[in-house]
């Protein structure tokens, strides 16, 4: 059976055609038993989830062919260079947190990246256990020279969408974030 939150869709049972004419019942059982229960049924391509995570895996692949070779970037790097590039003098943790990224990715592309004179660390102020983190200099001109390319990017992605799509694009994943945000808030353990 199909679980939806969509009113136009309805549960449906899945085919079960591959059943082979063994498993039929035998010919003196009546006809009219009921079904045996059905099986949840995941349509993937309708599944949001699913969706947005193939989408953007596939958007990211299309940017990391700008920087790739040229940059000698991974995914996992430039998205780092891309939240200090927008957001200096985070801690690896906030780093973390805003990329939805596993912290030891995030720990791996950083040390590649401080390694190759990208990133830099620093002490927080007079705290010498927290470290922020900033682009160097030769980091920054990497976020200047891909930063384009992908605004260019989404431009292109976009260009066959009206404005009023876009809008509304722009404010159901803004509702998808807060949806998501309240939702792992209330199912965390206390």
């Amino acid at each position: 059976m199909i679980v939806s939150c969509e009113t136009n869709r309805k549960p449906h049972r899945r085919n079960d055609a591959h059943r082979t004419a063994a498993a039929a019942p035998p010919q003196h059982e009546p006809m009219n038993r009921p079904d045996p229960p059905a099986h949840a049924v995941l349509e993937l391509e309708r599944f949001l989830p699913y969706r947005l995570s193939v989408l953007t895996n596939r958007i990211s692949q299309d940017i990391a062919r700008l920087y790739a070779d040229r940059f000698a970037l991974g995914v996992t790097e430039w998205r780092v260079i891309a939240v200090l590039g927008r957001y200096p003098g985070l801690s690896a943790n906030e780093l973390a947190e805003r990329t939805a990224m596993d912290k030891v990715a995030v720990s791996r592309a950083l040390a590649r990246l401080a390694r190759d004179g990208r990133v830099k660390r620093s002490t927080h102020g007079g705290d010498r256990r927290r470290s922020v983190l900033t682009l160097s200099v030769k980091g920054q001109r990497i976020y200047d020279q891909i930063t384009p390319l992908a605004l260019q990017l989404e431009c292109d992605l976009l260009a066959g969408i009206d404005d009023a799509d876009r809008a509304a694009l722009a404010r159901i994943l803004d509702r998808l974030d807060v949806a998501e945000k309240q939702r792992r808030v209330a199912v965390a353990p206390r």
